[in-house]
């Protein structure tokens, strides 16, 4: 019988804090991203998956995902629905099971919200709110148990997936690709330019990320132990890696290294040592993260070719990066820090290879599936796309009556203009306002067209 260790207790009470932190970076990372007219409905998407997930999560969502087994290693039971079973002094490990909880509820906040960016712009905020809950339950929960429970199939048959490849990177960007899909591209999509409208939100947002990181992929330790410290180094280390292969490509491809690159990079770098951070060697992590930052810089121009609307890179860079950083643990696991699998560079064969390659297509193509459907189904009945005067004055104020910047809204002619007549007062004209647009304001040249 296991009882409560003080210090894991404390590194883990820091680690979810920092893991609930992410979403709000997370926030302003997709809300510097898009136009102005759309920011804080891209903020609102968000912070309202956190209240949304929280509630389904201590209703039904942390059993199914981790309670009993029910058969076959796909769901887990309704043991602890409404967290019943569970008192202050229930332990999971070494730490309190409420706090193991509290944990992995972050984890599912986070890839909730991360689906947002790939129909910025253009989705019902109401229709959001229901597809959040409903997806948790069909599309998280599950994955969640075959990976990290303690019988879910996934783990029984050895792939190794640490922080959340799996579970969070390649789920939440084959949900993006899905939702992109039914949604269809935002108007002027390939012909209008719809740069960033804020890089600095960028940045900030991608600092707090890179931040809350370290409590996401070293606080899985679930101990303060060598596994955390070894795991905290590896996701500075790809952090950095990725950063420098991006701007690499941008400066050889584009003739100039962007502040847009650099912050890209650093995801996808952080994505990719995800599954692996606790796999693979310091060397691994920095290899993990420079191939990422290469593969995903490319992968990011695919929606182009392809015509698929993912508005900030949802596909090329969670989904992409979760791919390289789950695979290349088959090549680069080191028996050092897993305690016996070995990758196909480290004397393991391809055994482990190719565990990680099915669980990639198995949780890639069940997550495309079910949100798709889902998609289709809440579009059907309830409708999941903006009307188009909507999507042209701005989801902002069409959707919140609300808007980040006074000089944004009335840069919209005739749409805003008719819409503003709705809402008597809200914005009332000043005689020396200078009217900008988008492009005025902030030209980024930097940013992906």
């Amino acid at each position: 019988m296991h009882s409560i260790d003080t210090g894991d207790t404390a590194w883990l009470l820091v680690s979810t804090a920092l893991v609930l932190l992410m979403t709000p970076g997370l926030a302003l990372f997709y809300g510097g991203m898009v136009r102005s007219k759309g920011v804080l409905n891209m903020i609102m998407m968000s912070f309202v998956a956190i209240a949304l997930v929280t509630v389904v999560w201590l209703v039904a969502g942390y059993s199914l995902a981790f309670g009993d087994d029910l058969g076959g290693g796909l769901l887990g039971g309704l043991e602890h629905l409404g967290m019943a079973g569970i008192d202050p002094d229930t332990v999971h490990g070494t730490v309190p099971e409420f706090l193991f909880a509290t944990f992995q509820l972050t984890f599912a906040i986070l890839t909730a919200a991360l689906i947002s960016g790939a129909i910025a712009d253009r989705a019902k905020f109401s229709a959001w709110m229901v597809f959040v809950p409903v997806w948790t339950l069909v599309v998280y929960v599950p994955v969640a148990h075959w990976v990290w429970g303690p019988d879910g199939w996934i783990a029984k048959l050895g792939a190794l997936d640490y922080a959340g490849g799996l579970v969070v990177e390649i789920v939440s960007g084959a949900s993006g690709l899905a939702l992109a899909l039914v949604l269809g591209p935002r108007i002027g999509f390939r012909s209008e330019p719809m740069r960033p409208h804020n890089l600095p939100f960028v940045l900030l947002g991608v600092g707090l990320l890179w931040f809350g990181w370290f409590g996401f992929n070293a606080g899985s330790a679930l101990s303060a132990n060598g596994t955390a410290a070894a795991v905290f180094l590896n996701t500075l280390v790809a952090g950095c890696t990725g950063m420098l292969g991006w701007v690499l490509v941008e400066s050889r491809r584009d003739g100039h290294p962007t502040t847009f690159g650099a912050a890209s990079g650093v995801v996808a770098g952080l994505v990719a040592i995800t599954p692996s951070c606790g796999w693979v060697t310091v060397l691994g992590a920095a290899v993990v993260g420079t191939v990422a930052g290469v593969v995903c810089s490319f992968a990011v121009g695919w929606k182009f070719r392809f015509g698929y609307d993912d508005s900030l890179d949802v596909v090329g860079v969670h989904l992409v990066g979760g791919i390289v950083g789950t695979v290349l643990i088959g090549l680069l696991a080191a028996k050092v820090m897993t305690n016996g699998a070995a990758g196909l560079l480290f004397g393991g064969g391809l055994a482990q290879l190719g565990k990680q390659v099915l669980a990639v297509a198995v949780v890639g193509l069940y997550a495309f599936g079910v949100t798709y459907g889902l998609g289709k189904l809440l579009d059907r009945y309830l409708g999941f796309r903006v009307t188009a005067e909507e999507e042209i004055t701005g989801v902002d104020l069409a959707l919140h009556a609300e808007s980040a910047y006074e000089h944004a809204v009335l840069a919209h002619g005739g749409p805003t203009a008719g819409l503003l007549g709705h809402h008597p007062g809200l914005f009332p004209p000043r005689s020396e306002e200078r009217h900008h647009t988008d492009e005025e304001e902030d030209p980024t040249a930097g940013a992906r067209d």
